[in-house]
């Protein structure tokens, strides 16, 4: 008998694992159910594809989803974070296996013991940051520790850009994931290890004098703290390193024009009250006023780059605000979502890049660890592929009794991580690596 699998979520990041299920649904005889809030794009996902049939579901709907939960033998979470957690609820209740690209967040993790009693698989942050950035890192601590080495540093930095040919704005940056997340980006602050001493910073410093690596290829990026980098020392089995920190790669003029951004408190989610018909420059220059930022902008505009970025963005333009944006942050998610938008042909790109300093017996070693991949045009991004395709690839590994583990995981684990590199290698993601010895 075929086994069903069940897709929850067919937006920008799914693309490419559904087209990568389909193929290998046609394969081994699986089905596939593919539901998604929006039933006209679950159909276009879907585009009449066979071994399966979309839909439309409300997910907050209990009895449509545990109808829909109850007909598959694994379900693959392509909900927004918060939403997770109701399909979790039932593919525990239902005994269904679950896998998603998201990070394990606290109510995950109070139901690991549950998990593991009913020997199901929950496998999360199966993406690309977090995904094959956890794969890509374990698989050379791992080595390294094999050899009998000891790591003093570690830093990854990944990102989602704009591929150089379609590098056309003066923020070097188009939105080719969750619009939402750029906006939020920095605001939870950022605590890092840095020579031994645990760094903490706010929202307002995370964009300030960005530091920059280089990539061969693509020059010079910024990148900026994530979060809390420190829980994933334990995470990595790297206790005792002196340097530990995971951040996001920009073009640097990005992070110059949003720190003004941040300081400007154009990102405030304060609910506001605008009259009907209020353009955003009317707004823009309102909450200047009020706030009493007019040195502040002033300041930031004499940089000529900054100000034509600010331009750019539509902050002095006369367009009316919709009524349903109320705030500012919302305000400047709508203006962007427009302004940075990806036109058809438009190509995306996605860098990672592992620094890992170690040594063996009195040799010291550095070891940096790259992966670039472009995307092909606005809908087969790099992002959807980088994101999608390692988590196709563990359904598929689970489904064909490669990934035997139970529980509640993340692919930090050789018998997860090794299969999925490998497919992901054929697929031509690859990491190239350069070693100095010193």
């Amino acid at each position: 008998m075929s086994q069903t699998i069940l897709i929850i979520g067919a937006g920008k990041s799914a693309t490419v694992l559904i087209q990568y299920l389909q193929q290998k649904a046609v394969e081994n005889d699986w089905y596939i159910l593919l539901a998604d809030g929006d039933e006209a794009i679950a159909k276009n996902k879907w585009n009449n594809a066979p071994n399966g049939t979309a839909l439309g579901i409300d997910i907050e709907n209990n009895l449509d989803r545990q109808n829909l939960v109850q007909k598959a033998d694994i379900v693959v979470s392509m909900m927004p974070a918060q939403l997770h957690f109701l399909v979790a609820k039932d593919c525990l209740h239902f005994g269904k296996p679950l896998f998603t690209a998201s990070y394990v967040d606290d109510n995950m993790r109070s139901i690991a013991s549950e998990i593991e009693a009913k020997q199901l698989l929950f496998l999360c942050e199966m993406g690309l940051d977090p995904g094959i950035d956890h794969m890509s890192a374990m698989a050379i601590i791992d080595e390294i520790h094999q050899k009998g080495g000891k790591i003093t540093s570690f830093k990854s930095h990944c990102g989602g850009l704009v591929a150089p040919e379609s590098d056309d704005n003066p923020w070097h940056y188009k939105i080719s994931w969750n619009p939402r997340n750029i906006i939020l980006a920095g605001k939870a602050g950022a605590i890092y290890l840095e020579n031994g001493a645990t760094i903490s910073k706010d929202y307002s410093t995370i964009f300030e004098q960005a530091p920059v690596v280089d990539l061969p290829g693509i020059g010079h990026l910024a990148f900026y703290p994530n979060r809390n980098s420190l829980s994933y020392i334990d995470t990595y089995h790297l206790h005792g390193v002196k340097d530990f920190v995971r951040t996001t790669l920009r073009y640097p003029a990005f992070c110059i024009g949003w720190n003004a951004i941040v300081q400007l408190h154009l990102t405030d989610e304060t609910v506001i009250d605008l009259a009907p018909n209020t353009t955003v420059k009317n707004w823009f220059e309102s909450h200047i006023q009020q706030k009493g930022l007019e040195q502040i902008l002033e300041k930031f505009t004499q940089d000529p780059a900054i100000k034509v970025q600010l331009e750019f963005i539509g902050l002095y333009e006369p367009t009316p605000i919709p009524s349903q944006f109320n705030s500012n942050a919302s305000i400047l998610q709508w203006l962007l979502e427009g302004k940075w938008k990806l036109t058809a042909t438009d190509k995306d790109l996605v860098v990672m890049l592992h620094e890992i300093e170690y040594s063996i017996g009195t040799r010291q070693f550095k070891l940096d660890s790259s992966m670039v991949l472009t995307g092909e045009d606005a809908i087969n991004t790099a992002m959807a592929t980088t994101v999608g395709l390692p988590l196709a690839m563990g359904v598929c590994a689970y489904l064909k009794g490669e990934i035997k583990m139970t529980g509640l995981h993340i692919p930090i684990d050789a018998r997860i991580y090794q299969p999925i590199l490998k497919s992901l290698a054929e697929e031509g993601i690859v990491f190239e690596e350069t070693l100095t010895s010193y």
